[in-house]
C-alpha cells in the first residue's frame, strides 16, 4: 500500500542514476530535481509543487533516475510501486492525458534538439521540406519510398507550382521500381506485447485498426501533417531524417513500440520519416478514436504512458551519442549506448556481438560513412573490435566505455 514518508531539510529522496521503482506524490513541503542538459552540461533545476507526482518517467520507463531529488524543507511524500500507480490511477484519464501531453512535449523538445544537431541548425519551409525528402530517397534509388512520399506531397500540394517536377519524379521512381525485383522480405509474426499490458492489442476489437505495409513503403513523412500514431505488432520500421538531402537514421523501432504517437496530442507537421524494412503490420490510431479507446480501455493510456518513458530516455540516450565532439569517442558511445539498450543476459560478459554495419553506425552517429570507415579502421588494428560483413564484435565493451568517457568533450 501506499505510505506518507517524513523527509527532513537536505534529506535525499533519491540520486541520479539510482535504480529505484518508487513514485512519488508531494503532499506538503518542497523538492527540486537537479539534473544535467544532455547537450550543454549546464544544470537544470525543476521545482516540485504540492500534488504534483515525481520519478514517474524512471519508474515507468525501468531505467535510472535522471535526477536527484532533494528536499529544500520538512517534506512529506506519498511512496507508492507501479503495480500500486496503476490500480490507483489507471481509470483516472484527465490524470493520465495531462501525463502524456507532458512526456509528449519532452519528447518532442528531445527530437528538435536531436534534429538541430543532425541539421546543423538549418530549417526549412515544409513544403519544400517534403519535396528534398522525396528527392534523398529518390537519390539513394529508394524508388518505393520515393514514389509514396511524391504521392504525399501530389495529395497535400495539387496546385504547387513543384507538382510537375513532383510527378516526373514520381514516374521515374514508378519506372525503375517497376524494372526492380520486388525484394522479398519476411519476418516471423511476433503478437504485440507490453509487459504487464495482458496482450491487450491483441484483441478483435482492435482488428479494424490493423493496417500491413510491404518492405520499403512510407507510412508516415516528414513535414506531412500527423493525425494518426502507430503500434507495431511485427516487422521493424526506420525513423529517418533528411539533412540536407541525405537520409539521416534516427531509430529503428520494432514490435511493441509506437511511432507517430504525438500527433494524438499535437497539431504539428510530422518530425521524421517512417520506413518499413521488411513486412510491417501495425495497429493504425487517430486523435478521435484514441479519446474512445482509452476511456473504454483505460489500461491502454498507461501502456502508452511507458512506451513514451522509453522513448524519451532512448532519444536521451541518443541525442548524448551525438553532443560528443570526438569522432572516435562518439563511435566508441554507439556500441556502448547499444550495449546499454540490449543488455547481455551474463551482465559479466565483456564481448559483445553488434548486428551493424559500417553504414548502421554512420547514422547512429551522425557521421559521413567514409569518417566511420576509417575510425572503425583503426579499432580493428588496435583488436579492439572485428569487423565481418553483417556484424561487428566487440572484443570489451568496457574498454569501449573508458574510451568514449576519457575523450568524451
Amino acid at each position: 500500500m501506499p505510505k506518507a514518508i517524513s523527509f527532513s531539510k537536505g534529506s535525499i529522496i533519491f540520486f541520479s542514476g539510482d535504480k529505484d521503482e518508487r513514485i512519488f506524490i508531494l503532499q506538503k513541503g518542497m523538492v527540486i530535481l537537479t539534473s544535467t542538459d544532455v547537450e550543454t552540461g549546464s544544470p537544470v533545476t525543476e521545482y516540485v509543487r504540492e500534488g504534483e507526482f515525481f520519478g514517474v518517467k524512471s519508474a515507468l520507463g525501468r531505467f535510472p533516475r535522471e535526477e536527484t531529488a532533494t528536499v529544500v524543507a520538512d517534506t512529506v511524500a506519498v511512496s507508492m510501486t507501479v503495480s500500486e500507480f496503476e490500480k490507483l490511477f489507471s481509470n483516472n484519464k484527465q490524470l493520465i492525458m495531462k501525463m502524456l501531453r507532458v512526456f509528449s512535449n519532452q519528447l518532442r523538445s528531445v527530437h528538435k534538439k536531436t534534429e538541430m544537431i543532425l541539421s546543423k541548425g538549418q530549417e526549412i519551409n515544409i513544403q519544400i521540406g517534403l519535396a528534398s525528402v522525396a528527392q534523398s530517397f529518390y537519390a539513394e534509388e529508394q524508388y518505393r519510398s520515393c514514389c509514396d512520399i511524391c504521392l504525399k506531397y501530389l495529395k497535400l500540394y495539387p496546385t504547387s507550382p513543384e507538382k510537375e517536377q513532383i510527378a516526373k519524379l514520381y514516374k521515374n521512381s514508378k519506372l525503375h521500381m517497376d524494372k526492380m525485383s520486388q525484394r522479398a522480405a519476411s519476418t516471423d509474426s511476433q503478437d504485440f506485447y507490453v509487459a504487464g499490458s495482458g496482450s491487450v492489442f491483441a484483441l478483435p476489437a482492435f482488428a479494424r485498426f490493423a493496417k500491413t505495409y510491404e518492405p520499403g513503403s512510407v507510412i508516415i513523412s516528414e513535414y506531412e501533417p500527423g493525425e494518426t500514431f502507430y503500434l507495431i505488432q511485427s516487422g521493424s520500421v526506420q525513423l529517418v531524417k533528411c539533412v540536407n538531402g541525405s537520409r539521416k537514421n534516427l531509430d529503428i523501432l520494432r514490435a511493441g513500440e509506437l511511432f507517430g504517437e504525438m500527433a494524438i496530442l499535437e497539431n504539428s507537421p510530422r518530425s521524421a520519416t517512417c520506413v518499413a524494412i521488411d513486412r510491417v503490420e501495425v495497429l493504425e490510431f487517430n486523435k478521435e478514436n484514441f479519446e474512445v479507446l482509452i476511456t473504454g480501455n483505460p489500461q491502454i493510456a498507461l501502456i502508452l504512458l511507458k512506451l513514451f518513458c522509453k522513448r524519451i530516455y532512448d532519444q536521451k540516450r541518443r541525442l548524448k551519442v551525438l553532443v560528443i565532439s570526438d569522432t572516435m569517442a562518439r563511435i566508441a558511445d554507439v556500441f556502448v549506448m547499444l550495449d546499454e539498450m540490449n543488455p547481455p543476459v551474463n551482465p559479466n560478459e565483456k564481448t559483445r556481438r553488434f548486428n551493424l554495419t559500417v553504414s548502421d553506425i554512420s547514422h547512429w552517429a551522425g557521421l559521413p560513412v567514409e569518417t566511420v570507415r576509417e575510425e572503425v579502421s583503426r579499432f580493428a588494428e588496435r583488436r579492439k573490435i572485428e569487423v565481418f560483413d553483417n556484424y561487428i564484435v566487440v572484443n570489451n565493451i568496457m574498454d569501449m566505455k573508458r574510451t568514449a568517457d576519457s575523450r568524451r568533450s
